[in-house]
């Protein structure tokens, strides 16, 4: 396979085995994105890219990265948001010659299984095509882009009001959005107790953005200055991407430091309280059990090759189908 068909996350398979090890050998996805982002002191050029459906590319490949890590046996996948070494990862490096063993053998492994299928063949381009474009997050959540769809079809005041009750059912008091246009960028405050003697004001902006379009470390910073000397937490919540300097504004020393919420963030946000999102529970065929069972282990159970640990390829949709796992599908939201 030669290099040029050969996805480009596959360069972060070392890195990602390193950042984790750097964590103690675990660590959340971002977290972990951004010590290989520091590790290789990756330029802003890289970092801003997006997808067309405005996630960082950076994240992305990372994302496809470890999942592959995942079916290689070097991390494992057993508790989610959470990547972690497995023992074998924690002893392996990767050169780029073994990540592009690693990729090609689950290629193969991958159009196996769609041929013992009788399905249409997907060559390695398209793959590569299909990976550099989607997120292991929306295969196994395919209506991730309906929910944000919806929510950047709102009007302004309906994004903003969405908005509002997300806080609330975060765990937010007293939170109001205020009149547009009047309070110098600010849509919205409320309180956050952390316990009975402490609690903090916080002020929040909504930017309904459509995909492709980056807040600015400028936008942040104008933030800030509006929020200063009215609460002491500030929350920017939008339905597209940071562009990475205006990551480094909202932390930079000396400076309040502002909450950022992307578009991915926001969907898990949605998931977590079940806001505006009816849960379905997707059940798959546990073929090594029913081969154990009906068989008691001397004979496989005819057409049943399937690889469960492997998702399938969906010519139809040109995306992995992820089994065995909660999916969210889009109530219809209130529009204002």
């Amino acid at each position: 396979m030669s290099k040029k068909n050969t996805a480009e996350f596959v360069k972060w398979f070392g890195p990602l085995l390193d950042a984790l090890r750097d964590l103690g050998d675990s660590g959340k996805p971002r977290e972990v994105s951004d010590r290989i982002a520091t590790n290789l002191n990756l330029p802003d050029e890289i970092l801003d890219q997006t997808l067309k459906s405005g996630s960082s590319r950076f994240y992305n490949q990372v994302a496809w990265a470890r999942q592959y890590l995942v079916w290689e046996g070097l991390l494992d996948a057993s508790k989610h948001g959470t990547w972690k070494l497995t023992e074998s990862g924690q002893k392996t490096t990767i050169n780029p010659d073994d990540a592009r063993l690693i990729f090609k053998k689950w290629v193969a492994i991958n159009q196996k299984n769609i041929k013992s299928k009788e399905l249409p063949a997907v060559t390695e381009k398209a793959l590569v095509e299909i990976i550099n474009e989607v997120s292991p997050e929306t295969a196994e959540a395919a209506d991730t882009p309906a929910l944000l769809n919806v929510l950047r079809n709102l009007s302004p005041e309906g994004f903003e009001k969405i908005c509002r009750e997300l806080l609330r059912e975060s765990g937010f008091e007293n939170v109001a959005v205020t009149s547009r246009g009047a309070d110098g960028g600010i849509d919205g405050f409320g309180t956050l107790e952390i316990n009975p003697f402490v609690s903090f004001r916080v002020i929040f902006q909504c930017k309904r953005y459509k995909e492709g379009n980056t807040i600015s470390r400028a936008q942040v910073g104008d933030f800030r200055n509006a929020m200063i000397g009215r609460a002491e937490k500030g929350i920017i919540i939008t339905t597209s991407t940071f562009s990475n300097a205006a990551i480094q504004e909202a932390n930079r020393d000396g400076a309040p430091k502002i909450e950022l919420v992307d578009a991915d963030k926001l969907v898990e946000m949605f998931e977590k309280v079940e806001l505006g999102l009816k849960k379905r529970i997707v059940y798959d065929v546990d073929i090594l059990f029913l081969k154990n069972t009906a068989c008691n282990g001397k004979r496989s159970l005819d057409g049943m090759k399937w690889n469960p640990g492997f998702p399938r390829i969906s010519p139809a949709r040109g995306r992995p189908q992820q089994s065995g796992t909660d999916h969210y599908s889009p109530t219809p939201l209130l529009t204002y």
